[in-house]
C-alpha cells in the first residue's frame, strides 16, 4: 500500500543514490544519507509557505554489511520466514527512525515502515510482508514474509534511516539470502491412455519444476527404464532421452504394452505420473438393438452399447437407409441418448421399419447393427373418395383405402345407411384388402356406401360416405390387327380409338408391351391412339396392349408383333426330372426368327468349367433326354436355338442333381 506524507517524505531514491547494483554494496560504494523533504502545505496568516528541510542516516545495524556477513535463509516454498534485523540507536537514546527493506534487482523496496503512518508493500508482496511485533524475541526491524513463492528467492537488505543523525559510515545495513526450496510439480506429462498401433513410433514427454530441480526417473510396469545416449533402433526400441524427459519407443511390439511411470523428486518431495499404452481398437458392439413391437402413442428406445480403444465412440443411427436426424417425420420425436441408444416418443404408425446403429471411434471399419420396429394400431381408413364410379355390365370395384397393423381382419359395409352382407348378396365379393367387388354390375349397385375396418387392435372408425355411380364403361371404335407381321428394319403402324359413354369423360388412349419392357422413345411415335415403331429390332417381337381409360373403367385390346429375320428367340419355361442315370428336359421354344431352325442342348457338371452339347432331334422336338450321367451329381443345362442367320439367345441355366444310390432305396 502507499504511505501517506511523513513529517519529512520519503523519497524512493535521492537523485545522488545510485541504484542498487547486482551484487550487495560494499564500504567503496556506501549508500549517502537519503533526502526528506517537506512538501508545501498551508500557508500562514502572513501568506508564509514554510518548507522544512530534513535529513535522513542509516542506522548502524547489528550485523556487517559485506556479503561474506550475509544470513543464509533456507525456507520452503508456501511457508513463513522472519529476516532478523536489530536496531542500535545512536548513544542508545530511542529516536524516530524509518524501515526499509529492499530486494536486490527492484529499484523500489518491497517494505516501508514508520510509526504512526500507513506502511508500503510492492507489487506482489501486498498482504505477505509485515514488521514484526515488538514483543516478538526477533529484532524490532525485522521483516515477517509469508505464503513463499519461488520468485522471492534472492538478496534483501535491511536498512534502518534516522532523522537528523549521522549514519555509521562504517556499516550499510543487514543482508539476508534468502532459498526458496520447492517439491516437484509438473508442467508437461503424457495422456493418461496412449492409444498405439504395432510398428508405431511414440515419444512420452514428462516434465517438471521445483527447488533444487528436480530428477526425471522412468518405470515400465515397475521395472527402471534406463537412460540412452543413441537413437532408439529396432535393436533397442526404448529409451530415456533429453535429462529424462523423453521415454521414446520405436517399433512398438507387444512387450511394449503396459504402464509408463514418470517420477519427478528432489529433497522436498516426489510425484508421479502413470500413462498406459494400449493397442488401439475399433469401436465394437456390445449390446445391440433387438426387434420390437410397439402401441401407436407409446415410446421405443433401441440400445447401441459399444466399446472401443481409444473411447471417442461415434454412434449413427439410421431408418430404412437416412440419418434419423434427417428425417423430418422423426425430427421432433427422436433422440440420441449419450450411452447410444435410440428414443422415439411417441411412435407413429409410419415409423415401423429397419433401424441401424453404426459405431465408430475411427480406427478400422465402422461396425453396425439392426433392428425392425414394429408399430401396431387399430385398423383405419386414410382417404374416402367422394365419388367411385362401377362400369355397367362389367366387373367393378368400390375402394375401402385401409391402413392396418396387424393385418386387416374383416370390413363391414353400409348401402343407403343399412348394413350390407356382400356374402348372401348376388355379384358382390370382399376382396382381401375390404374392398367390394361387383363380378357383374347394374344399376342397382348405384348408392352410397361407407366402410369400416377392423384388425386384432379393433378400428379407428368408418369412412365417410362414397357415391357409387354406375356408368356405361369406354368402347373400342378401332382395334389393332390379332398379328403385325414385319421384317427387321421395317417400320409399323398400330391403330387403336376408343369412345366415351354419355356424360363420361372421353378417354385416354395409351400403348404398352405387355411383359412391362419399355417402348424405345427414339423409335416410337404415337399420335392418338395409333402408334409407330421405327427401325424394328429383335427385342421389338412380343405382345403389345392398348389400354383406354377414364373415371369409370380401364379397358385393354391387345396385338403381336413379329418380326421376321432375326435369329432366334430365347427358349423359355426350361424344367427337369431326374433319375439316377439321366434328366429329362422340357421347355418352349423361342420365335425361330428364320428358316432352318434348329435348337441344341448345353449341359455340364457343376464346378466345370467345359460344356458338352447334345442337338436336339427330331429339330421341332421340345423334350429330350440326356442319359449316362453320373448319380448323385448336380447338372446345369440350359438350351439355345439357331436359324440360317446364326445362334440366337440362350435359355435361362437350371440347376439339377441326379438322384443317388441311398435316395433310390428311400424311394422304393
Amino acid at each position: 500500500m502507499g504511505m501517506r506524507a511523513l513529517p519529512g517524505t520519503l523519497l524512493a531514491k535521492s537523485a545522488d543514490r545510485p541504484a542498487v547494483t547486482s551484487s550487495p554494496p560494499t564500504k567503496a560504494n556506501a549508500t549517502p544519507p537519503l533526502a526528506f523533504r517537506r512538501l508545501p502545505s498551508r500557508k500562514d496568516a502572513a501568506g508564509f509557505t514554510p518548507t522544512v528541510i530534513f535529513t535522513l542516516f542509516l542506522l548502524h545495524t547489528a550485523c556487517g554489511d559485506s556479503i561474506q556477513d550475509a544470513v543464509h535463509i533456507t525456507a520452503i516454498l508456501g511457508e513463513s520466514v522472519v529476516f532478523n534485523c536489530h536496531v542500535e540507536f545512536p548513544e542508545g537514546h530511542p529516536v524516530p527512525y524509518v524501515l526499509q527493506w529492499e530486494k536486490k534487482g527492484q529499484e523500489i523496496p518491497i517494505y516501508i515502515w514508520y510509526e504512526s503512518y500507513p506502511t508500503h508493500s510492492a507489487e506482489g508482496y501486498e498482504g505477505r510482508v509485515s514488521r514484526v511485533s515488538p514483543d516478538s524475541p526477533y529484532g524490532a526491524a525485522s521483516l515477517n514474509l509469508t505464503n513463499i513463492r519461488e520468485s522471492d528467492q534472492g538478496w534483501y537488505e535491511c536498512k534502518v534511516v534516522f532523522l537528523n543523525r549521522l549514519p555509521n559510515q562504517n556499516k550499510n545495513g543487514t543482508w539476508f539470502h534468502l532459498d526458496v526450496h520447492a517439491p516437484p510439480r509438473f508442467v508437461v506429462t503424457p495422456e493418461d491412455v496412449v492409444y498405439v498401433n504395432l510398428g508405431d513410433a511414440i515419444i512420452l514427454n514428462c516434465q517438471a519444476e521445483g527447488t533444487p530441480s528436480p530428477e526425471i526417473l522412468w518405470y515400465k510396469d515397475a521395472n527402471p527404464v534406463e537412460p540412452s545416449a543413441t537413437i532408439v533402433c529396432a535393436f533397442f526400441p526404448a529409451g530415456v532421452f533429453n535429462e529424462g524427459t523423453e521415454l521414446r519407443i520405436s517399433n512398438i511390439r507387444h512387450e511394449d504394452i503396459g504402464d509408463y511411470t514418470c517420477i519427478a523428486r528432489n529433497g522436498e518431495g516426489q510425484i508421479s505420473h502413470t500413462a498406459r499404452v494400449i493397442i488401439a481398437g475399433g469401436a465394437v458392439i456390445m449390446v445391440p438393438p433387438t426387434n420390437q413391437t410397439k402401441l401407436e402413442g407409446e415410446k421405443v428406445q433401441f440400445n447401441c452399447e459399444a466399446k472401443a480403444q481409444p473411447g471417442n465412440v461415434t454412434v449413427r443411427w439410421f431408418r430404412e437407409g437416412a440419418p434419423v436426424k434427417e428425417l423430418a417425420s422423426l425430427e421432433t420425436r427422436v433422440t440420441i441418448r449419450r450411452d447410444g441408444s435410440l428414443v422415439i416418443n411417441p411412435v407413429s404408425s409410419d415409423d415401423s421399419g429397419q433401424y441401424l446403429c453404426e459405431v465408430s471411434n475411427g480406427i478400422g471399419e465402422p461396425q453396425s447393427a439392426s433392428a425392425y420396429l414394429n408399430v401396431e394400431y387399430p385398423a383405419k381408413v386414410t382417404f374416402t373418395p367422394t365419388v367411385q364410379y362401377l362400369p355397367f355390365r362389367l366387373a367393378g370395384v368400390v375402394q375401402c383405402y385401409i391402413k392396418a397393423n396387424p393385418p386387416l381382419q374383416y370390413v363391414t359395409w353400409t348401402k343407403d345407411k343399412r348394413l350390407l352382407e356382400p356374402y348372401q348378396t348376388k355379384d358382390i365379393v370382399i376382396m382381401n384388402n375390404g374392398s367390394l367387388l361387383f363380378t357383374r354390375v347394374n344399376e342397382n349397385h348405384q348408392g352410397r356406401y361407407t366402410c369400416t375396418p377392423y384388425n386384432a387392435q379393433g378400428t379407428q372408425g368408418s369412412s365417410g360416405q362414397m357415391e357409387v355411380l354406375v356408368r356405361k364403361p369406354p368402347a373400342f371404335t378401332v382395334e389393332p390387327e390379332p398379328m403385325y407381321q414385319r421384317k427387321v428394319g421395317e417400320s409399323v403402324e398400330m391403330h387403336c380409338e376408343a369412345q366415351e359413354a354419355e356424360g363420361t369423360q372421353k378417354p385416354s388412349v395409351q400403348w404398352q408391351r405387355r411383359d412391362g419392357t419399355p417402348l424405345p422413345k427414339n423409335r416410337v411415335k404415337q399420335i392418338g391412339g395409333n402408334i409407330t415403331i421405327e427401325s424394328l429390332r429383335r427385342s421389338d417381337f412380343g405382345f403389345y396392349q392398348c389400354v383406354a381409360s377414364n373415371e369409370v373403367a380401364t379397358i385393354v385390346t391387345a396385338t403381336q408383333l413379329v418380326v421376321e429375320g432375326t435369329q432366334p428367340h430365347a427358349p423359355y419355361n426350361l424344367t427337369a426330372t431326374a433319375t439316377e442315370f439321366s434328366v429329362t428336359l422340357s421347355w418352349l421354344p423361342g420365335y425361330s426368327g428364320g428358316p432352318d431352325y434348329k435348337q441344341t442342348i448345353w449341359y455340364r457338371e457343376a464346378g466345370v468349367s467345359e460344356w458338352s452339347t447334345i442337338p436336339v432331334t427330331p429339330s421341332g422336338s421340345t423334350q429330350v433326354t440326356i442319359n449316362r450321367l453320373a448319380p448323385g451329381t448336380t447338372y446345369e443345362f440350359q438350351v439355345v436355338g439357331k436359324n440360317a442367320l446364326g445362334d440366337g439367345m440362350m435359355s435361362k441355366i437350371i440347376t439339377v442333381r441326379t438322384l443317388g444310390k441311398h435316395l433310390l432305396l428311400l424311394m422304393q
